[in-house]
């Protein structure tokens, strides 16, 4: 039944609140928490505040789900290749190859000197004198060395300016070039550093100082977008703006020799074995310049000159990262188009890895120590792409939470809603995913991306020219309260012709396979005008109410239907429909027990009954302002409060008064209610676009004073309660102005994750490539043995003195020459054997009494699992000589045609006459083992299966 023909609502006024205690006998103190309570006048209250007038609230607990950015500075592998390094924030993360789980994170403690800039890692390489070493470079102006095996910092050199990229030979020892900002000079449109210098920087300090020992400019350049030095040492090559700045490392006092680009670079790369290099530029060529053979001029500094180059074209923008294969053959390119370029240089041709989710930031490769060759891609979304080199597919991924890349401002202001939500059926939250189109589901506890899911299929291609392509955007989201429904609302904004397109989707939950599958899908369920609220009936009724532009309120029922063959399909049709006046719905809220349904209408809240849309009663704002959300507090079902810009009003159901309002200084953003007690969270946010803050102030039913002020050190785009947490404290998951994704509250602090503190590096702790031996039979049982195991009889020296101790104890940076200590310390382990152990000398001709050699060894001090035994072996030996393929050893004969007995293995082989090789062929003789029983073996014994010429004969029957 429509609401205009219920019965008359009886419309009650909003009385006065209550007096606040703080005005009895005493003037108020306008100190505190008491400043904001509800003695302001509504008249006075206007967001023209500023934040620093407030008294500062404690920080609240909170903790990142997800790294703060995605680095855009190419990844480093180790020499052997089983690692690489990445740069998020202030820190490194060492992932493993295999699994790509981060196994260390090494992070500097923060510039004392520096405390005001950024300490962002913008450049990293290996030490070329010593691999275990890794060199960064920070925006706080600083070198860090790291022993990344010990997970040490070595030393730190203050180079006082902010560092953007550096690189290194090992012909200079102890040195890097470093391409800093100079300080001082701003461009007017950025505000950014445009010019700077590239050093010559020492890595030896001046005693008791970080100050390096000599730093020595060779030369200014515009912003760098790149430097490198050649593999043979003899060029350093640094790229800025339109330019190419060129320098012969053998006269680097003579400075650059500028040779000009058409087009502004962005990215650099040296040929692993030629003379030449290669750019790439923000209109999508690559470059190969050739200037390296060119005579130098007289006096290169301040010298530029133009130079042949070849331009290989195909990237409609900016080309982000270009790379050389190891053998220099190809050429690797990617950038906003999604689309790994593999140029083959020799021929010109070119070949493709498309779709691979996501814009291309960086662009590295990886030869392992096996041979293998990978492309490793970094993705806008933080996601890390392995390409196999021999196929061009991709072979693994390895991602956490896919960050949103950076949308166009029209974009995000008119998309002001974020989905998130919370799955408790799969302890997952629901995020947007890197393409607005899709979610993602992230698992916390595993702290793993588990799956995404494309909610409106689209071509995920670049934008046209410098238009950008406006996609589907998925602007709500909504979990039922068991977890088997998922309701959202897509929408792409006309363009081009084509109408607004908008979908409500519901989506079910399959145990089975874990994932959502689309059941019903509603094109403009309120024509053509937005959807301002979803919302799921809890308890088990399966009702789902959504609010339109439209004016219209709408519920959905689940229907049955049965079919011929006896299967029942469910799907979701429209149930009721209702208005209010004219006014437009903005909010739904249900009770914890579905018995009423709360729709705000501008200033009105109208109580409805879900089951025949009976209007109860409408509450109304004296203020004559409308509200923003309406929401049930408690279980019970008798408190609402509504949320207005500047206020808060409590209401009592069951006395139909107004329980308490609070007045705000600051807007409000969210109103997020406790899904167990009577408590909600007040989220404010400044008005000033420069503080990036938060406030939150925890309610409860009871009173209009907040009995939790807390803060945080950003805004906010969505928060939902984190209902995983399993604690009656509060705790939120929420999504930052920066499109990271934070976990906010009393439990927020959660615990160490693997990897992320700084861990020395297990040499094997690498996993095992998988073999076709693996395969077959399992896994080897000698992995599982640790390699300190010690037999009996062995002998052993484990006291060799505090000196020897202290000795391997340091790290290996902190090492004396190894020639300095050989003597002492080999001599520390061969000790002279006494004379009286000496065993006497036998004869020749004697007969020497051997020991039975155990069957099982005894180990001492370390535990084996599982030992094989020598029993086992053999085994194994005759499984492989029966059916290896390969023809049997052959064996001396005497003239009878029969081989001599001899001391051989105990393993027989077939010999027959009949398997007897003909004169002539080659044949490949195994070694023969001689058993310690020293008894003597008949060869002569057939086997049971015979073999010639490389292929099995059956057994003769005769």
């Amino acid at each position: 039944m429509a609401a205009s023909t219920s019965r008359q609502p009886h419309e009650i006024p909003l009385p006065h609140s209550p007096p606040n205690p703080s005005k009895s006998g005493k003037k108020q103190s306008r100190k505190g928490k008491g400043k904001e309570n509800i003695s302001t006048p509504a008249a006075q209250v206007t967001a023209d505040v500023s934040w620093d007038s407030l008294e500062s609230e404690t920080d609240w607990d909170w903790s990142y789900l997800t790294d703060p950015s995605a680095s855009k500075v190419p990844p480093i592998f180790t020499k052997d290749g089983n690692y690489f390094f990445s740069l998020v924030g202030p820190s490194v993360k060492i992932h493993s190859v295999t699994t790509g789980q981060v196994v260390s994170t090494l992070t500097a403690p923060r510039c004392a000197n520096n405390a005001a800039t950024s300490d962002l890692l913008t450049a990293a390489i290996l030490n070329p004198h010593n691999s275990f070493q890794l060199i960064t470079g920070s925006l706080d102006g600083r070198l860090i060395v790291w022993d990344f095996v010990e997970a040490v910092l070595l030393q730190t050199i203050d180079v006082l300016q902010p560092i953007h990229h550096i690189c290194a030979h090992k012909t200079w020892r102890d040195t890097v070039f470093v391409a800093a900002s100079k300080p001082g000079k701003k461009t007017k449109a950025t505000g950014a550093d445009d010019n700077a210098v590239v050093f010559r920087v020492s890595l030896k300090l001046v005693e008791n100082t970080s100050k390096s020992a000599e730093i020595l400019p060779i030369g200014k350049t515009r912003f760098p977008t790149g430097l490198t030095i050649s593999p043979s040492g003899t060029w350093l090559i640094a790229t800025a703006g339109h330019k190419a700045y060129v320098a012969a490392t053998a006269s680097l006092a003579a400075g650059f020799t500028k040779y000009v680009s058409p087009e502004r670079l962005t990215c650099l790369s040296f040929h692993p074995t030629e003379e030449y290099f290669a750019t790439g530029d923000d209109k999508g060529n690559v470059r190969l310049w050739y200037c390296l053979n060119e005579p130098p001029p007289g006096n290169a500094r301040g010298v530029e000159k133009k130079t042949q180059t070849t331009t290989l074209h195909w990237h409609a923008h900016a080309v982000s990262s270009i790379a050389f294969s190891s053998n220099g053959s190809y050429l690797l390119s990617g950038g906003e188009e999604a689309v790994l370029v593999i140029w083959q240089l020799h021929t010109g041709k070119k070949e493709f890895v498309p779709r691979v989710g996501a814009p291309i930031n960086t662009v590295s490769v990886s030869k392992s120590d096996r041979g293998d060759e990978e492309y490793l891609l970094g993705l806008a979304d933080a996601t890390y792409l392995f390409v196999s080199s021999g196929n061009l597919k991709i072979s693994r991924s390895y991602s956490r939470i896919k960050l949103d890349p950076v949308s166009s401002p029209e974009a995000a202001s008119r998309h002001i809603r974020t989905s998130l939500a919370v799955h408790p059926l799969s302890s997952t939250v629901i995020l947007p995913s890197s393409h607005p189109s899709s979610l993602q589901l992230y698992s916390p506890s595993s702290s793993k991306l588990v799956a995404e899911l494309e909610v409106s299929p689209s071509n995920r291609v670049s934008r046209r020219d410098d238009k950008p392509i406006e996609p589907s955007y998925v602007e709500q989201t909504e979990v039922s309260l068991s977890g088997e429904w998922l309701a959202t609302i897509d929408v792409r904004q006309a363009d081009d012709g084509f109408r607004d397109e908008i979908y409500l989707k519901l989506w079910r939950w399959d145990a089975k396979s874990s994932r959502w599958s689309l059941n019903t899908r509603i094109d403009h369920p309120h024509g053509f005008y937005n959807v301002t609220c979803i919302s799921f009936a809890p308890a088990s009724k399966h009702i789902l109410v959504t609010t339109g532009g439209d004016g219209t309120v709408k519920t959905w029922g689940l229907r049955s239907v049965k079919k011929k063959s006896g299967d029942v399909e469910e799907f979701w049709v429209a149930r009721s429909i209702f208005t209010f006046r004219s006014e437009v719905p903005a909010s739904a809220t249900w009770s914890q027990d579905a018995s009423l349904l709360a729709v705000l209408f501008g200033p009105y809240v109208a109580l409805y009954d879900p089951v025949t849309n009976a209007l109860l009663q409408t509450l109304v704002s004296t203020d004559g302002k409308a509200g923003k959300s309406v929401h049930f507090i408690g279980k019970e079902g008798c408190y609402l409060a509504v949320a207005g810009k500047h206020g808060v009003t409590l209401w009592d159901l069951v006395t139909q008064t107004v329980q308490w309002s609070y007045k705000a200084l600051l807007s409000i953003n969210e109103i997020v209610p406790h899904p167990e007690t009577d408590s909600f969270a007040v989220f404010h946010i400044s008005p000033n676009q420069e503080h990036k803050k938060t406030r939150v102030l925890v309610f409860r039913a009871a009173s209009s004073i907040p009995h939790i002020a807390r803060s945080v050190p950003f805004k906010l785009r969505g928060v939902v309660p984190y209902s995983l947490a399993k604690s009656l404290g509060h705790t939120f998951v929420c999504i930052t102005d920066d499109w990271n994704v934070v976990l906010v509250g009393d439990n927020a602090k959660q615990g160490p994750e693997e990897g992320s503190m700084a861990t020395g590096i297990i040499s094997n702790a690498v996993a095992q490539k998988r073999t076709l031996f693996s395969d077959i039979f399992g896994k080897s049982a000698f992995i599982a043995v640790p390699d300190n195991s010690v037999f009996a009889g062995e002998t052993q020296h484990t006291k060799l003195g505090k000196a020897t101790a202290d000795t391997f104890a340091a790290p290996a940076y902190l090492m004396p020459a190894f020639e300095h200590f050989f003597d002492h310390l080999i001599g520390g382990f061969l000790r002279p054997r006494p004379d009286d152990i000496l065993a006497p000398v036998a004869h020749e001709d004697e007969d020497i009494d051997m020991d039975e050699e155990p069957a099982d060894p005894m180990l001492v001090g370390v535990h084996r699992t599982r030992i094989v035994s020598q029993d086992e072996m053999d085994s194994f030996v005759t499984l492989f000589r029966n059916h290896s393929l390969d023809c049997p050893p052959t064996l001396p004969t005497t003239g009878n045609g029969h081989p001599p007995k001899s001391k051989i293995s105990s393993v027989r082989h077939s010999a027959s006459a009949s398997a007897s090789p003909k004169a002539g062929t080659k044949q490949s003789v195994l070694p023969l083992r001689v058993p310690a029983s020293g008894s003597e073996v008949d060869a002569t014994a057939s086997s049971p299966v015979s073999l010639a010429n490389g292929r099995k004969r059956k057994k003769s029957l005769g």
